[in-house]
């Protein structure tokens, strides 16, 4: 028998969040805080920023083995591959030790053609890590990147303290379901996460699938969370989703570096336009899932000379963005740009081509994320230690 020790789970032992609710099984790990969530009509985005991605519970114990009891919310597509079971990634001391998956759950279903949800409720499960190395450590366990989950209670059996301020940055992005994590096999091998490890940074992920927008409420978050570093990736959902036109497009881009400004006026500030997509490099949205294949993928329905009229594609996104920030850069020194297709571009689409046409498998993300790391964080980089 365990003599174990319960820790309530609080804002405390958790990193990556930005608010933290109570609900009727424990508390929920939101990555936008509450006043950004009353300020948006879709279901989908409240979905995807529930899903914690780059959230780790986080302690320092001298415990052998650990238990975190959750609720987690597993998201199906009907006629789409089923999704595989969300992992749960222990780190100790920097090193991945482990990896589980928890049983039941809720499950949600979502059509992707009319973006209708419906949950079925589940019952908790435990994410069971035994055999840790003995003495005092630091462990992280990652939440699983595309599943919700309510946390109910974490056991140890050893005493739990918090981690301990180590005077490393934080680094705080924000993209699409690149960036949170789409077909990445387990939460710390998306690329953000990659790139943060290489970099020695506390990561905060405001990666949101589908949904990096430009919306006003996620750039007043980025503007009022505290960072030493801040990175955007912008482009590839504004083609997708066809939300806007180029007339519309460029003060919106202004309008956000703005607002980011307005809080953190001198923060590294790295811009990143979309990495290599094929499919929407010259040819508009919006994007449709396509499910005559063997397994599910992407394709645009836009027609290529609608760019005249002012219509995105992702070419015309990386000139724009280009602009604007060497624009910018001339009274804001700590402005960035980087080039997408330098962390995947046509030689890495080649060797690692996007599984359903728009999203990296692990390997690619794990590229994605070292190029990032050898550009933002080596000795001339935007995020140079010696750059703040």
């Amino acid at each position: 028998m365990t003599d174990w020790i319960t820790t309530p789970v609080d804002a405390r032992v958790l990193r990556g969040a930005l608010d933290v609710e109570a609900t009727e099984h424990g508390v929920l790990p939101h990555r936008l805080p509450a006043r950004a969530r009353r300020q948006f009509p879709d279901g989908y985005l409240a979905m995807v920023e529930a899903q914690p991605s780059g959230v780790r519970v986080a302690f320092r114990t001298g415990a052998t083995a650990v238990e975190l009891d959750v609720l987690p919310t597993k998201t199906v597509y009907p006629g789409a591959p089923a999704t595989p079971e969300g992992l749960y990634d222990l780190v100790v001391d920097g090193r991945l030790t482990g990896r589980t998956t928890v049983t039941g759950g809720n499950v949600r279903t979502v059509d992707m053609t009319t973006g209708s949800m419906e949950t079925t409720p589940g019952p908790p499960g435990t994410a069971r890590f035994s055999g840790l190395p003995a003495g005092a450590k630091d462990v992280e366990i990652w939440l699983p990147h595309r599943e919700t989950v309510e946390l109910i209670a974490l056991r140890t059996d050893a005493p739990v303290e918090p981690l301990p301020d180590r005077g490393r940055r934080v680094w705080l992005h924000h993209g699409s379901s690149i960036s949170h994590g789409s077909n990445a096999a387990g939460p710390t091998e998306i690329w953000p996460a990659v790139a943060a490890a290489r970099g020695g940074v506390e990561l905060v992920n405001l990666g949101l699938g589908g949904n990096a927008l430009l919306d006003p409420f996620v750039a007043r978050a980025l503007r009022d969370t505290p960072a030493d570093l801040i990175s955007i990736k912008i482009g590839i959902n504004l083609v997708n989703t066809d939300l806007m036109r180029l007339r519309a497009f460029v003060p919106a881009v202004h309008g956000f570096l703005d607002t980011i400004r307005e809080g953190r006026p001198e923060v590294p500030l790295l811009v990143v336009s979309p990495i290599l997509c094929p499919i929407q490099e010259d040819t508009p949205g919006p994007l449709a899932p396509d499910f005559s294949g063997r397994q599910l993928s992407f394709r645009a329905l836009g027609d290529p000379a609608e760019r005249a009229l002012g219509k995105l594609t992702l070419n015309v996104i990386r000139e724009e963005l280009a602009r604007i920030t060497a624009q910018r850069a001339a009274e804001d020194p700590n402005l960035h740009y980087l080039d997408g297709r330098m962390l995947y571009g046509e030689a890495d689409f080649a060797e690692l081509p996007l599984p359903d046409a728009l999203h990296p498998d692990t390997a690619a993300h794990r590229r994605i994320g070292e190029r990032f790391a050898e550009h933002a964080f080596h000795a001339k980089g935007a995020f140079a230690a010696d750059n703040d």
